[in-house]
């Protein structure tokens, strides 16, 4: 695996691809800067070697070019972040461009514009990521939260490189934090995945049994597999249409001797809102009208107990609706479990867009071992597909 530190970028022009792609309120401000942040190692590393970084990113789904997605607007964060001035060049491919960056200097940042203003970035055309190629002299993919898309900048262009091309830090601490989880983990594995449906996170169940001791199943999936074995759930979210299959992961797992945790009691309330009337109901006897939507007091206790015993621990996905403050409960407490076996040695990776919303919400964010930055690539690497956007490096 071809990593940065195998390059010397001094007097070369980087073309990285990084994931900028991040929010912007009303005033085009940037609301949540982790992703920038998160670059600043790759981009550190090229200056300091004496190179120069050409950045190249998307920004939202344009239709065309559309100047409230233009990266000008993220100009001032990323220099603000990074300790070193940027320069912007209002296109991706064409003789501006080019000149922009024959005129870069070593040390020197300059960020292109948002590359989805062309219709070929997501096409994978090999015609604009040829152009793309023109603009550096070494490639590096520092992009995860689009490693699994074919596109122009995150695949095809990498066939422009022979030799020079490398992962950036981000991207290569992604694939060793979830290969040390999948491939080199410290026993007992502990996977706990949350979620509302079971529909979303089969295959990633189908490709972890066989790496995990254990399995905590939360969230909205908990009902599905409850009702498959009898229980009433009442009117919480269920798939009748996923129970056999429910039933056949409870067979699956028990043939490979994988311990299965399901909530035991559950936070119901009597309607889908923060007000709503609530008790502590078993997760099997919810009546008509109730729903559940957190885990309950005695759940919470279980899953303690055997967060504490795991040393190699994968998060996907929340307890219970953690954005409603009355059902955030079991969210945090798993939160709390997970630093402490954290700090007792075990290697902890979290990743999919709600549970990284949950432990920066709540502050677990620095308590954990990983936080994953791509969360459609790290399922698909969980369910044990190859991401493009690697493969092509690794070629």
């Amino acid at each position: 695996m071809k990593t940065l530190n195998d390059f010397n970028f001094k007097n070369k022009k980087a073309i990285i691809r990084v994931d900028f792609n991040v929010p912007l309120n009303d005033k085009f401000e940037v609301t949540d800067a982790t992703r920038i942040q998160a670059a600043k190692p790759t981009i550190i590393k090229i200056l300091e070697d004496g190179g120069s970084c050409v950045l190249m990113s998307h920004l939202g789904r344009p239709k065309g070019k559309q100047d409230e997605f233009s990266l000008q607007h993220i100009v001032a964060k990323v220099k603000e972040i990074i300790g070193v001035n940027v320069k912007f060049v209002d296109d991706c491919i064409g003789e501006k461009v080019e000149e922009a960056v024959a005129n870069l200097e070593d040390g020197e940042i300059l960020l292109l514009e948002n590359l989805r203003f062309y219709e070929e970035e997501k096409k994978g055309d090999v015609a604009f990521a040829e152009k793309l190629s023109k603009l550096g002299d070494i490639y590096v993919n520092d992009a995860f939260g689009t490693a699994h898309r074919a596109h122009a900048s995150t695949t095809i262009i990498a066939q422009f490189f022979e030799e020079n091309k490398c992962f950036g830090s981000l991207l290569a601490r992604e694939i060793e934090s979830i290969d040390k989880v999948l491939n080199n983990s410290e026993k007992p594995v502990l996977a706990i995945l949350g979620g509302a449906k079971v529909s979303s996170k089969i295959t990633v169940i189908e490709n972890i049994l066989d790496k995990v001791d254990h399995l905590i199943i939360g969230g909205g999936m908990t009902f599905t597999f409850v009702k498959a074995q009898g229980g009433s759930v009442g009117d919480s979210i269920c798939e009748d249409d996923k129970m056999e299959l429910a039933l056949d992961i409870l067979k699956q797992a028990k043939e490979k001797g994988v311990q299965i945790h399901i909530p035991v009691d559950v936070i119901a309330a009597d309607d889908f809102s923060n007000t709503a009337n609530t008790q502590v109901l078993d997760v099997t006897e919810i009546p008509d009208g109730w729903q559940g939507l957190d885990a309950g007091p005695k759940s919470l206790a279980i899953f303690d107990e055997v967060v504490n015993k795991s040393k190699t621990i994968l998060w996907n996905g929340p307890l219970g609706v953690f954005e409603m403050e009355s059902f955030a409960k079991g969210t945090i407490a798993l939160g709390h479990s997970i630093d402490k076996s954290t700090q007792n040695g075990a290697f902890s990776l979290v990743g999919g867009g709600d549970s990284v919303a949950a432990v920066k919400q709540f502050g677990f964010a620095d308590k954990v071992s990983y936080v994953s930055t791509g969360g459609g690539a790290m399922l698909e690497m969980l369910e044990g597909k190859s991401l493009p956007g690697i493969e092509a490096i690794l070629k």
